[in-house]
C-alpha cells in the first residue's frame, strides 16, 4: 500500500506526572507515516494538509497539557465548577494538587505515562481528521539527541494568550553556557543538576497552601484567559523567580545566577525551550 512520511512533523511540549520524579517537563519529536490509496491527485494526502490538519490534531491533544496516568493509584481526579482537580502522590510521600480547566489536562488510560500510551491517544486524534483513502496512521515519538547535559522543567505563564498560560506544561531542554567565549560544560552540568525535574514558579503567583504545610509546600494560583489555575507542590521540587518564566527571562535569570558564582567571567547563556528554540542572555 502506498505511504508517505513526514519526519519531525511537530514537537509536543508538555508536562507529565511520574510517581517517582513528580511533575516532569518533556519535549517529544513526532514522526508520521500515512498508508492509504492514492487520491485523484495521485497522493495519499497532500503535504500541506498534513502539516495543517494532522499537526493541529496532535497539538490539540497533548501539546502544552499536563498528562497524568489515570490508571495509577497515585492519581485521583474529580470535576468541579472550575474544571478538574487532581490529587497526586509520589513514592517519596510528596503530594501535589492541580486545578485547571479540563482542556489543560490529559487523563491517560494507563498506569504510567509512556510513549506507547500517548501514541494510542494521538493515533485516534489523527484518524479523525484524515480523508477516507487513508487506511493507517503510524506515529513515532522520540527525544532530541542531546550531546551534553539537559534538564526537564515545568512552568506556567499566566500572561500568555495561548496555551503557555496552563500552569503545568513543560520542556526537555539543553543549555549552552559560554565562559569568555568557550563552552563551559562544568557550569552546564551544575545548572542541569540544579534544575533536574524542576518546577519554575513566579513569586507573585504564590498564595497560601490550601492543604499542606506552608513550611514544606508552595502553592501557585492565578486566573488567566482560559480560566483558573492552581498548583500545590513540594518546595524541594521548585525554583522561584521574581519574574515570569518566559525563556527570555529564564536565560537572563540563569546568567545572573551564574555571574554570582563566576564574578570575573564574561558569560553567555543559550537557554533552550524544548527543541531548536530558546533565548540568549549575557552577563
Amino acid at each position: 500500500m502506498p505511504a508517505l512520511f513526514v519526519d519531525q512533523l511537530t514537537v509536543i511540549d508538555f508536562a507529565f506526572f511520574d510517581i517517582h520524579r513528580g511533575i516532569v517537563g518533556e519535549s517529544w519529536i513526532v514522526d508520521l507515516v500515512l498508508e492509504g490509496e492514492l487520491d485523484d491527485q495521485g497522493m495519499v494526502f497532500d503535504f500541506g494538509d498534513v502539516k495543517k490538519r494532522i499537526k493541529q490534531a496532535i497539538d490539540a491533544t497533548v501539546d502544552h497539557k499536563f498528562v497524568v496516568p489515570a490508571g495509577s493509584h497515585h492519581v485521583n481526579s474529580e470535576t468541579n465548577e472550575q474544571g478538574v482537580k487532581l490529587t497526586l502522590s509520589d513514592t517519596s510521600n510528596h503530594r501535589y494538587y492541580h486545578q485547571s480547566p479540563e482542556q489543560a489536562i490529559v487523563l491517560l488510560d494507563a498506569e504510567e505515562v509512556s510513549m506507547e500510551a500517548v501514541i494510542k491517544v494521538l493515533n485516534k486524534a489523527c484518524l479523525d481528521v484524515v480523508p477516507g483513502n487513508v487506511a493507517k496512521v503510524h506515529l513515532s515519538l522520540s527525544t532530541e539527541d542531546i550531546q551534553g547535559d539537559y534538564y526537564h522543567y515545568a512552568h506556567g505563564l499566566k500572561k500568555h494568550l495561548g496555551d503557555c498560560q496552563r500552569i503545568a506544561h513543560g520542556h526537555r531542554s539543553q543549555i549552552h553556557i559560554y565562559d569568555n567565549g568557550q563552552r563551559n560544560k562544568e557550569l552546564e552540568a551544575l545548572w542541569c543538576e540544579k534544575w533536574e525535574d524542576i518546577y519554575i514558579g513566579t513569586e507573585e503567583d504564590l498564595v497560601e497552601p490550601e492543604v499542606e504545610s506552608s513550611a514544606d509546600y508552595y502553592r501557585f494560583a492565578y486566573t488567566s484567559e482560559q480560566g483558573y489555575f492552581s498548583l500545590e507542590l513540594p518546595k524541594a521540587r521548585c525554583h522561584l523567580m521574581k519574574s515570569d518564566s518566559t525563556v527570555e527571562l529564564i536565560a537572563s535569570h540563569i546568567a545572573k545566577q551564574l555571574k554570582i558564582i563566576e564574578p570575573h567571567a564574561t558569560l553567555q547563556v543559550k537557554a533552550f525551550e524544548g527543541v531548536n528554540k530558546g533565548a540568549i542572555a549575557n552577563a
